[in-house]
């Protein structure tokens, strides 16, 4: 699904040049549950951006489902993630005051989906991130962070994307809620979704089958932490 060949990224401000990504290359197959996993500045947040179509490399090629993503314009990049990527990001990002429901409508409004067709996929996708009917009707600031973090997964599952991208979705949980969301992203994956997550710690990239590690803007290592799958 995902290859990645020589990936440079280098910065300019000013006379300086910062490389930030140094020729990283791997391929992340269909179903897979991949972490990415490095300190802060290792360049993963970098890598992130790219994968997630946020941005583009100065050199190499990324190639997503056969398309050369690396040489698309900004409105093409913008169609991709709106059909091919679901986002999870630490911060949750929903609108305080308004309900559960219409946090997770509001990409549906964007696509032009109709109304009932709407609520159902909502629903849908709220069900599917673990998070009960009771809820739904609650403001997303009545809700405790793992709540909010299921609605942020199931806004990202609503447009039903090949790949889900999570950008430290623990960070702001506690180790029990945390390990709670991220069996909701083992169960997604058990169903049949690419799930990449973007993480500094080694307890929560082990939650994954297989783990990369960027340091210094390099791929290091690329381990499994379970066999892979038939």
């Amino acid at each position: 699904m995902i290859v990645l060949r020589d990936i440079i990224k280098e910065y300019t401000n000013g006379k300086q040049t910062t490389r930030v990504l140094q020729g990283v290359s791997f391929t992340i197959e269909k179903g897979e549950y991949v972490a990415i996993m490095g300190p802060s500045g290792s360049g993963k947040s970098t890598l992130m951006h790219i994968l997630g179509a946020l941005d583009v490399p100065t050199s190499g090629t990324y190639l997503l489902d056969g398309e050369d993503v690396s040489a698309l314009p900004a409105d093409a990049l913008a169609q991709l993630r709106r059909k091919k990527i679901g986002f999870v990001f630490q911060a949750f990002h929903l609108l305080p005051r308004a309900t559960v429901l219409r946090n997770v409508v509001l990409p549906l409004v964007y696509a032009n989906v109709g109304r009932e067709e709407r609520r159902e996929r909502a629903k849908g996708a709220l069900l599917s991130a673990g998070l009960d009917e009771e809820y739904h009707g609650h403001l997303s600031n009545q809700l405790s962070g793992g709540q909010m973090q299921r609605v942020a997964i199931a806004r990202a599952l609503v447009n039903d994307p090949a790949i889900l991208l999570a950008d430290e979705p623990t960070g702001n949980l506690d180790t029990k809620t945390g390990d709670l969301v991220l069996a909701t992203f083992k169960e997604l994956n058990r169903q049949g979704r690419t799930v990449i997550l973007i993480t500094h710690e080694p307890d929560v990239a082990n939650h994954a089958d297989r783990v990369l590690v960027i340091r210094d803007g390099q791929l290091v290592d690329d381990r499994r932490t379970k066999p892979p799958r038939d």
